[in-house]
C-alpha cells in the first residue's frame, strides 16, 4: 500500500517541475491528486504526461484571486472528497534591482502569488481537509539569508514562513501538520530565469555562482524535492510541524 493511498491532494504550482514532479510520486503512492497553475496549456501537458485519468483532476487559475482559489477548491472536493494534503507550491521570481529602482508592480505581483496565493490556499482549503492531514508551503532557501536587489522574493519567501507558524498553531488541534520546505537552487526553467537575472545583474555566469554557494556543489533535481515534499504529507512525520525543511544541498549553512 502506498504512502498516500485514498488520500486527496492539492498541488498549487502544478504545471512546473517541482510541482509536476511531486503530483507524480504522490500518484505513485496511492492519492488522488488535484493540480492548479495558471498556465492552461502547460496544465494539460502535465495531465497528459502523467496519465492517471482516475485519479489527476486539474482546474486553471490565479492563485492570487479568492474567487478564483474558492472556485478551484470546490472543483477538487467535487473530484475527490475532503482534502488530506495541501501543498501550497505556486511562484514567481520578479527581478533583481536596486532597492531605489525596484519597480513597485513586480514587487507587489510576487507577493500576491507567494503571499497572498499561499493565504488564499490555507484559507480555502482548511475548512474542507480532514483531521490529521498536511499543509506544505514552499518557500526557499532565500527565506533563511538576504541578498541585494532579490527584494520581492525574498521578503514573500520570508512571509510565507510567518504564515505557516500561524497555520501550525492554529491547525494543531486538529492534528493538521503545517510545514515550509525551502529549496535551494533547482536544475529548472524557474532557477534559470533567476540566474540569467542576477547574472547579468552581477556580471557573472549565474549557474557557477550558485553553485559556489552549495557545499554539495550542484543543483537539486525537482524530483528530490518531491521526495521531501512526501515525507512532509505522509504520516512519516506525524510528529514534525511548524518546521523549516531545507532541501538546499547545505546552501543555508
Amino acid at each position: 500500500m502506498g504512502r498516500l493511498e485514498g488520500k486527496s491532494c492539492v498541488v498549487t504550482g502544478g504545471a512546473g517541475s517541482i510541482g509536476s514532479a511531486t503530483a507524480r510520486l504522490f500518484l505513485s503512492e496511492g492519492a488522488g491528486v488535484f493540480l492548479v497553475d495558471r498556465d492552461v496549456e502547460a496544465l494539460q501537458a502535465v495531465a497528459a504526461q502523467l496519465g492517471e485519468r482516475d485519479r489527476l483532476a486539474w482546474a486553471a487559475a490565479d492563485v492570487s484571486n479568492a474567487a478564483e482559489t474558492a472556485a478551484y477548491v470546490e472543483r477538487a472536493v467535487q473530484a475527490f472528497g475532503p482534502i488530506d494534503i495541501l501543498f501550497s507550491n505556486a511562484g514567481n521570481f520578479g527581478v533583481v534591482r536596486p532597492i531605489a529602482d525596484y519597480p513597485d508592480d513586480v514587487f507587489e505581483a510576487v507577493m500576491a502569488v507567494h503571499v497572498k496565493g499561499a493565504y488564499l490556499a490555507a484559507k480555502h482549503v482548511v475548512p474542507h481537509m480532514r483531521d490529521g492531514g498536511a499543509v506544505v508551503i514552499t518557500s526557499s532557501v532565500a527565506a533563511m539569508r538576504g541578498d541585494a536587489g532579490v527584494y520581492a522574493y525574498i521578503i514573500a519567501k520570508h512571509a510565507q514562513v510567518g504564515l505557516m507558524r500561524c497555520l501550525a498553531k492554529e491547525l494543531a488541534r486538529r492534528r493538521i501538520r503545517v510545514n515550509t520546505i525551502h529549496p535551494g537552487p533547482i536544475d529548472n526553467g524557474f532557477q534559470s530565469a533567476v540566474e540569467e537575472g542576477l547574472g547579468n545583474s552581477l556580471g557573472v555566469d549565474g549557474a557557477e555562482f550558485f553553485n559556489r554557494l552549495i557545499p554539495l556543489g550542484r543543483h537539486g533535481m525537482p524530483e528530490e524535492v518531491a521526495r521531501s515534499v512526501l515525507y512532509l504529507a505522509s504520516d512519516e512525520s506525524s510528529f514534525t510541524t511548524g518546521t523549516t525543511l531545507m532541501v538546499d544541498g547545505g546552501m543555508s549553512l
